[in-house]
């Protein structure tokens, strides 16, 4: 018994093992988002705070906040809102029981991805 071999493998199953599936690829996707949406905040707050602190203060913020950078922050921000609302609305339905079966799991994964994209869409059209 002293000289076992053991088999190199893994501890336990893991990402070399398994394939992404969609359902887990959008559970990833909403955690990522939840934490993203961190970065639009604070460049919101930070517009804000320089807002209120000085007319020159404003104008560098605002330069930065109405940049293409600006623009890509709260765009993504606006999807990552929608995306977050939509996982969380699916993960509602999951708690109630319903949808827990492949199929339809996989119908609301991608109609969170697409109805995020198209909720940003019209957002986008009606704030402009």
């Amino acid at each position: 018994m002293a000289n076992v071999k053991q088999a190199k493998r893994p501890l336990s199953p893991h990402l070399q093992i398994y394939r992404p599936q969609l359902t887990s690829i959008t559970s990833i996707l909403t955690r990522i988002t939840g934490n993203a949406l961190i970065v639009g905040t604070m460049l919101a707050v930070w517009w804000l705070l320089a807002a209120a602190t000085s007319p020159a203060y404003f104008a560098t913020a605002n330069a930065v906040a109405t940049s293409w950078f600006g623009d890509l922050v709260f765009t993504g921000s606006l999807w990552a809102i929608w995306y977050h609302y939509l996982a969380g609305l699916r993960h509602l339905y999951f708690d109630a029981g319903k949808g827990l079966d492949i199929p339809t799991a996989e119908k609301l994964g991608w109609g969170i991805i697409g109805g995020s994209v198209v909720l940003t869409v019209i957002t986008i059209l009606l704030v402009q």
